[in-house]
């Protein structure tokens, strides 16, 4: 077993909470390594509560975005565990190592747009469902993009969904690569006349806030496995068959047969009592509705969720930790509770050389508007190798009993475009304490730590 011991050094001294060792191995070796379990030192510390440990490797750097074999994160499992200060400082280093990411990204981000060029684009939206009454309730949504130099403006009415509930609107969301971070994303509410600078830094009660919304929901898993799909020609005609070959819009398309998509779903609500499952939804509701209630004079209409009683301490020793087979981790934690989910897709993608922008320009587009769950899934279809063209038609899985159908029905470049849509109205005001911020960083935790 001392090869094995010495292949995760920093793993065992977490494991044991040797606090001494670990300080002294830290600078030597590799704090994001993974053991066979996938566990990082990270995880191992939250899921056994060695909070000297968690709080020594936050200070060192270690990365929170990250997940085991069996698709969790520190932060999934400090939930879980249900300790607040951990669960907080957590969320506060995940946003900073975010933060950090985004300024890596943003002079290459910048630079590309700027070679881009200029452009009107309509993307439109058709939600369905092959449930009938779901199918009847569900919206659709034409979002309409403006790019101008470093500058991009989204118009949408959609502008969440959680479950079944479809959050509407009239938002504008623009961003200015020419802009400070702290000036370069404005939140524009087109029906009251409102805007929001949407800051990076989130106050104290903001974080709380965030940390109430993890304490108090179901810890969720949701990725669109794209191991097993292949793409084939889809095919017309009933005796004669041949390739399928359609206009979407003006673009001639080709179209494929998506084959073996699916929708995987996991929920874990170990961590919740059955007045929690109950005071969840009500406080959720509150918080994304962009009621600015919460935040008043610094007060907060709720009580603050408390730390949880830590689960029992584990009895499995590191030796039996690390014999056991890759993929069967010992239980460390609370016993879960736990349900999963998966639905097959039928789908087609029509692809066409004709469109003028490439998919890795459009990528550069939904880097910056992907903090809405929605484009995100669609940042994620793009990232698959697809076949060759432009996706000018997608269907993509959303929720397990939901689908969206994309068009590009409308792309043109041009030379003309207003610099007033990247300006605020001058009739408009601003309000700082509408939670468009908070929703926005939000959406971008609630992603980071529940998809796989």
């Amino acid at each position: 077993m001392a090869e094995v011991e010495e292949e995760y050094p920093i793993h065992k001294c977490v494991f044991e909470g040797d606090v001494k060792n670990l300080t002294t191995l830290l600078p030597y070796h590799d704090m994001t390594a993974k053991d066979k379990h996938g566990n990082t030192p990270l995880h191992l510390a939250v899921m056994l509560g060695r909070k000297e440990c968690i709080q020594l490797l936050l200070t060192h750097g270690v990365p929170v975005k990250v997940k085991n074999l069996a698709g969790w994160s520190p932060l999934a499992e400090a939930i879980s565990y249900g300790d607040r200060e951990t669960i907080s400082s957590l969320v506060r280093k995940l946003k900073l190592q975010a933060r950090e990411e985004m300024e890596e990204k943003r002079p290459n981000l910048v630079s590309a747009l700027r070679q881009m060029g200029d452009f009107y684009m309509e993307l439109k939206w058709d939600f369905q469902s092959w449930v009938p009454l779901v199918s009847r309730i569900l919206p659709s949504d034409i979002c309409r993009i403006h790019k101008s130099g470093a500058s991009i403006r989204m118009d949408t009415t959609l502008v969440d969904f959680n479950d079944m509930r479809w959050e509407r609107g009239d938002i504008s969301f623009i961003f200015n690569g020419d802009q400070k971070p702290s000036k370069s994303l404005t939140v524009l509410d087109n029906k009251q006349k409102l805007f929001q600078r949407v800051r990076y830094e989130e106050t104290e009660i903001e974080i709380e806030d965030e940390v109430d919304i993890l304490m108090s929901s179901d810890i969720m898993a949701a990725q669109m496995s794209t191991k097993g799909i292949t793409f084939s020609r889809a095919q017309t005609g009933w005796i004669f068959k041949e390739d399928r070959r359609e206009m979407v819009g003006s673009f001639n398309s080709d179209f494929y047969q998506i084959n073996g998509m699916v929708l995987e779903s996991r929920k874990r609500r170990e961590h919740l009592s059955e007045e929690d499952l109950q005071k969840n939804k009500a406080m959720i509701e509150s918080l994304t509705k962009g009621s600015s209630q919460s935040f008043q004079n610094g007060e907060c209409p709720f009580m603050r969720r408390a730390s949880l009683n830590p689960p029992p301490e584990s009895r499995i020793s590191w030796e039996d930790y690390i014999s056991a087979p890759s993929g069967q981790c010992p239980l460390l934690g609370r016993n879960l509770v736990y349900k999963e989910s998966s639905k097959s897709f039928k789908a087609t993608v029509a692809m066409s050389p004709d469109f003028p922008l490439t998919v890795e320009m459009l990528l550069n587009v939904l880097e910056i508007i992907a903090p809405f769950k929605h484009f995100n899934k669609l940042k994620e279809f793009v990232l698959m190798k697809l076949p060759p063209g432009f996706p000018v038609k997608i269907d993509i899985p959303i929720l397990p009993t939901v689908t969206a159908k994309i068009t590009f029905q409308e792309f043109a470049f041009k030379n003309d475009i207003s610099p007033e849509l990247f300006q605020v109205p001058s009739n408009y005001i601003e309000d700082p304490m509408r939670s468009y911020g908070t929703y926005l960083t939000m959406l971008t935790v609630l992603h980071t730590t529940s998809s796989v």
